[in-house]
């Protein structure tokens, strides 16, 4: 366990990994003394985090995910040690493949210290690997659309950084892949297959979790910016799906009268942008066509 710095600290009770039996320290970040300073929240609902002098940039989305150092066993903590019987033998039998998965790309990761941003963007793509193979009941679709947005938000903050390194790049595969994650988790839930109920903060941040109208409109928005484009009917189709996400935020108008600001507004920028790509005279999400 690496020494703690001013910015987090390590646990004292140590966690056991139920695949390999390893114990390891969990890394969180302290609070207070102006370590976060919010900045601006952006339009896919994530705050961003202005530098102070004493601590500089921060990264709270960098230590949620615990991720066992020795196997890469990679959950959200509620979910780490409640990890069903019935499917340990497949992740311990995709151990070599979760060990592998970073050549070449994310060379010099090190869950026994303090994390930095490539630690932040593995331990989501870790964790998507094993929420795949989750029960309904943890609510593993939802949880790995969520982790591919927050990995695609720590690339975008290494692509800032290292400039030439194509995490730009590696940014768009995973708001691709959360725009995947995110449409079949709310299929999934609206048709009873999987609810969403298991993941007790629909985030996508930290600072506020903004619930199932969060993740509807996560999921339009996503399907509206990262949505087939090459292809002029199947473009189409995306943003009448798009658009019918959004519009269930706001359902007959009255019932979203006490829904947050950021969502409404968000929101309705969202669906007047897919109407006028539709060419659609109305763009009112409030008004029933």
């Amino acid at each position: 366990m690496a020494a703690e710095s001013s910015l987090t600290f390590f646990a004292k009770k140590a966690e056991e990994c139920p695949l390999c039996g390893e114990h390891f320290y969990r890394e969180e970040m302290r609070t207070g003394r102006g370590r976060q300073i919010a900045g601006n929240l952006t339009r896919e609902l994530r705050r961003n985090y202005e530098p102070s002098k004493q601590y500089g940039p921060v990264y709270p989305l960098i230590y949620p995910v615990l991720v066992c150092p020795k196997c890469f066993y990679a959950t959200y903590p509620d979910d780490f040690v409640a990890v069903p019987d019935q499917i340990l033998g497949t992740l311990r039998d995709e151990t070599d493949k979760r060990l592998d998965a970073f050549k070449g790309v994310l060379d010099s990761l090190n869950f026994l210290n303090e994390r930095g941003l490539e630690e932040g963007i593995a331990s989501y793509v870790l964790a998507t690997f094993c929420y795949e193979h989750f029960p309904k009941q943890f609510s593993p679709t939802f949880k790995c659309g969520m982790s591919q947005l927050r990995a695609a938000w720590l690339s975008g903050d290494l692509h800032a950084l290292r400039p030439t390194e194509n995490f730009d790049y590696l940014a768009r595969v995973f708001y691709r892949k959360a725009r995947f994650y995110y449409s079949l988790a709310v299929e999934r839930e609206q048709t009873g297959q999987e609810p969403m109920t298991a993941a007790s903060n629909l985030g996508p941040d930290l600072d506020k979790n903004y619930g199932y109208d969060g993740a509807l409109y996560i999921t339009g928005l996503l399907e509206y910016q990262y949505g087939p484009t090459s292809d002029p009917e199947k473009r189409k189709l995306s943003l009448d799906r798009a658009k019918r996400t959004v519009a269930r935020i706001f359902g007959m108008g009255k019932a979203s009268k006490h829904k947050p600001a950021a969502i409404l507004d968000n929101a309705r920028d969202v669906y007047e942008s897919i109407s006028r790509e539709l060419g659609s005279a109305n763009t009112d999400p409030e008004s029933q066509e």
